[in-house]
C-alpha cells in the first residue's frame, strides 16, 4: 500500500507542476486556453484518487491527524510531494510493508 500511495503522490505531484508551469503560462502569456482546460481535468481526477489512497494508507498505517494534514498540505506546493516521497522511502523500506 505504501507503494501505492507514494507512486500517486508522485504522479499527481507531477501533473501539478505541468499545470502551473506549462499550461498555464500557455493559457496567459500564449493565450492558448486547451492545456489548462485538459491538464486541469486530469489533475482534478489525480488530486481525488490521490485523496482516496491517501485515506486508506493513513488508516492502514495508522497516521496522525498531523502526518495526514502534512501531506494534504504538502500535495499543493510545488516540489513537496518529492521531498515528501524521500523521507516516506527511508521510513518504510521496500521489503518490510508491501
Amino acid at each position: 500500500m505504501i507503494n501505492v500511495y507514494r507512486k500517486t503522490a508522485l504522479v499527481e505531484g507531477i501533473s501539478y507542476l505541468i499545470l502551473l508551469f506549462i499550461a498555464m503560462p500557455l493559457k496567459y502569456i500564449f493565450s492558448i486556453p486547451e492545456p489548462v482546460k485538459y491538464f486541469g481535468w486530469i489533475h482534478g481526477v489525480l488530486f481525488l484518487f490521490f485523496i482516496v489512497v491517501l485515506l486508506a494508507a493513513s488508516i492502514k498505517y495508522k497516521w496522525n491527524l498531523k502526518r495526514i494534514i502534512v501531506y494534504l498540505v504538502g500535495s499543493v506546493l510545488p516540489f513537496v510531494p518529492f521531498y515528501l516521497d524521500k523521507s516516506l522511502k527511508k521510513e518504510y523500506s521496500q521489503n518490510q510493508y508491501r
